[in-house]
């Protein structure tokens, strides 16, 4: 796809989600690292952060919802992801290599296990504070747990859930960028090769690059949870 149609599409994509400002945030953003030669590193970037944070909701969303229904579960895995969210981002790329080796397979491997433990707890926090009123109104309806779940907790939950989703594409991105050191692309190589050269103007260029791309994703996605958020809640 042409850079020039693909910005477009972007463009329009984040219009529908977020309005004028987002969508015009995105064409400006998109035109502007096109102008930098920075579009084959920016959707090397996306592309990982994509793939990454769908992966990381595929495991992490169902696990949340488990630690949710499950108080056992949650007492003996909360301190697991405790542990996770407080290890520093570099010790996550140890494990990928031996599996994986240098390139992007470990990026990714590593950015998924980075970013899943905010949509985990999230999820699992906005079920527990679904209001008890509503839980024994479907209780008293004859509501399976099944239906209760799919037809009360998760759509009273879903801006909660959207909150984690916003904070797990956030840690892909980030890690993404680290990764560059075990052989991803993106833009995150871009920064490691100008601190290997000492180029200042490239380094800089490339990070404004990562801040664009991390302002439009932010923006996107906090679009979508306002969508979610239940009319005349704060």
């Amino acid at each position: 796809m042409p850079p020039w149609l693909a910005i477009i599409a972007a463009s329009a994509l984040t219009y529908k989600i977020g309005g004028r400002k987002v969508g015009l945030l995105t064409l400006g953003g998109l035109l502007f690292l096109w102008n930098l030669r920075l579009w084959q590193a920016t959707v090397e970037t996306l592309v990982l952060v994509i793939l990454a944070t769908i992966a990381a909701l595929l495991i992490g969303i169902p696990v949340g919802i488990w630690f949710a229904l499950s108080r056992r579960a949650w007492r003996t895995f909360s301190p697991v992801l405790d542990m996770m969210q407080t290890l520093p981002s570099f010790v996550y790329l140890i494990p990928a290599l031996p599996f994986f080796g240098l390139g992007a397979v470990s990026a990714c491997f590593a950015t998924i296990v980075f970013s899943v433990p905010p949509v985990i707890r999230l999820t699992a926090l906005g079920i527990r504070n679904v209001p008890t009123e509503l839980v024994e109104a479907s209780d008293a309806f004859g509501s399976s747990a099944t239906q209760k779940l799919f037809k009360v907790q998760l759509p009273l939950a879903l801006p909660t859930i959207m909150a984690g989703v916003n904070q797990t594409m956030m840690l892909a991105l980030s890690m993404v960028v680290i990764a560059a050191m075990i052989g991803a692309g993106g833009l995150g190589r871009a920064v490691w090769q100008s601190i290997q050269r000492l180029e200042a103007g490239a380094g800089f260029e490339a990070g404004i690059g990562i801040v664009i791309v991390a302002v439009i994703l932010d923006r996107a996605t906090q679009a979508l949870a306002a969508k979610a958020r239940p009319h005349g809640s704060a």
